[in-house]
């Protein structure tokens, strides 16, 4: 299973931190290493935007960490929720929604980023990156593998 842990997580992680740096070039021409600097910024605070490369790595090891944390606690709920085996839509936006709800309630306000506002427009974009690149992954692979779990594990 770890395996399929750490493989979701590389495929999600990378989506997601692709998509970040994507939208912030486009909407703001803000650069990547910008961007990795800035979720380097809840742990280092201000000084991460005057690091160079060593700083963009720890946003980006950062990143995957809460990629990672995502993949881990959807793969140990899925066997004990059947609620979970049903619509991977429906995971992907329960994910999205989670990832979002404890990024914005919990991370950003224990982090050293400080709050932020955080508009309409401005969620409903998050959202979308988090159902696409982190939800459906997640939620894919999770079926995927407890599907042929359970298919390979019957008589």
């Amino acid at each position: 299973m770890w395996r399929q842990i750490f493989g979701t997580t590389l495929l999600a992680g990378t989506m997601d931190i692709v998509a970040a740096c994507t939208q912030a070039y486009i909407q703001n021409s803000v650069s990547p290493d910008t961007v990795l600097k800035y979720v380097a910024s809840g742990l280092f605070g201000e000084q991460a935007y005057q690091g160079g490369f060593a700083m963009a790595l720890a946003g980006l090891l950062l990143h995957f960490t809460i990629a990672f944390a995502c993949v881990a606690i959807f793969f140990a709920l899925y066997p004990k929720f059947k609620v979970l085996h049903h619509k991977i839509a429906l995971n992907a936006l329960i994910i999205a929604v989670v990832a979002w709800s404890v990024t914005q309630l919990a991370i950003v306000p224990l982090s050293k980023i400080g709050p932020s506002a955080v508009g309409i427009k401005k969620m409903l974009a998050a959202m979308g990156i988090l159902f696409l690149c982190i939800g459906l992954p997640i939620a894919y692979s999770a079926r995927r593998y407890f599907e042929k779990d359970r298919v390979g594990s019957q008589p």
